[in-house]
């Protein structure tokens, strides 16, 4: 019988690529209508659309999931299965109850934990050490639905949240084809949810200020889990920077390898050591050293060339 696959980014192309190489009818890729990107506002093909037709599959980008019209392709196909991964928007109850053997969703965490649009920037942003990826049967609720297989993933300390993101949607891709497998031959079984239930909001671009005062590991985990969007931002100078890239410095066995401008008063923010190619910054406890910055109207850039950039007469304090 025929599937259909509904997803947009590029989290969901490895889960499609899966299914086409396992040869499996899908009917038709839903997937959200183009965007405008860059200054022009030139509209972009969506990753899996791009996959899709690459493929011979059959396309639709409606505007509007709930359109009677779009309803009624949809149960047409009758699939026996319809897959959801990361599509975008959230699929009504008549068409969950279309597919004969259910909504299949790929989810980005171990869930109950980080139900929502954003678990892979939450996880890291809260210091978690271990996450991993969830099929389950879709319901109404966010991301509530019985789980039918979870596998979990170690995150790296040099795991920013687009190449975490690119690693989870490879271990989502063994999991979905295991799930359909086993569903159809009757291994696999739904179970509710258990355990503590947390959320991962979608994040907005405002979300993506520093704020000095908190600790350096926990600065250390939020530039991570901000990369690529909305990143990590502040001001210098007046001007506002990205911060791209940083690395936590052990207070106890590193820091004493380095030369920093020494001073009684605890601030937050203050430029320790701008010189040799390294930009080291106080934090509510601790320090950062920062590797990779963008100022605004630039390219991201490591701090050896911002700092040899810098005219010779420009001091730099503290970031704000």
């Amino acid at each position: 019988m025929a599937l259909i696959f509904f997803g947009t980014p590029e989290f969901a192309v490895p889960s499609l690529k899966a299914l086409i190489n396992e040869r499996e009818d899908i009917a038709v890729v839903v997937t959200q209508p183009d965007r405008a990107k860059g200054r022009r506002y030139i509209p972009s093909s969506q990753p899996v659309k791009e996959l899709a037709l690459s493929n011979g599959i059959r396309v639709i980008q409606p505007s509007e999931i709930r359109d009677l019209d779009f309803y009624n392709e949809v149960i047409a196909i009758m699939p026996e299965f319809i897959i959801v991964v990361a599509y975008g928007k959230i699929l009504p109850d008549k068409i969950l109850r279309i597919p004969k053997l259910g909504c299949i969703n790929v989810h980005a965490s171990l869930l109950p934990k980080y139900r929502g649009a954003a678990p892979v920037q939450w996880a890291l942003i809260n210091g978690e050490r271990i996450t991993g990826v969830t099929t389950m049967l879709m319901d109404r609720g966010l991301d509530t639905g019985d789980i039918l297989l979870q596998a979990e993933l170690e995150i790296q300390d040099d795991s920013l949240a687009e190449t975490l993101s690119s690693r989870l949607s490879e271990l989502g891709a063994r999991v979905l084809s295991k799930t359909v497998t086993g569903i159809r031959r009757g291994e696999i079984k739904p179970k509710p949810q258990v355990g503590d239930v947390s959320y991962a909001p979608p994040l907005k671009k405002s979300d993506g200020r520093i704020d000095w005062n908190r600790t350096a590991e926990e600065l250390f985990n939020f530039v991570r889990g901000m990369y690529p969007w909305p990143s990590a931002f502040c001001y210098l100078n007046g001007e506002r920077v990205k911060i791209i890239k940083v690395r936590l410095l052990k207070e106890d066995s590193q820091l004493a390898d380095y030369e920093l401008k020494k001073s009684s008063i605890k601030e937050p923010g203050r430029i320790v050591k701008a010189s040799h190619g390294e930009l080291i910054v106080e934090t509510g406890r601790g320090h950062l050293l920062i590797d990779e910055l963008q100022p605004a109207g630039k390219k991201a850039m490591s701090v050896r060339a911002f700092l040899d950039g810098i005219a010779t007469n420009t001091i730099l304090r503290s970031f704000s």
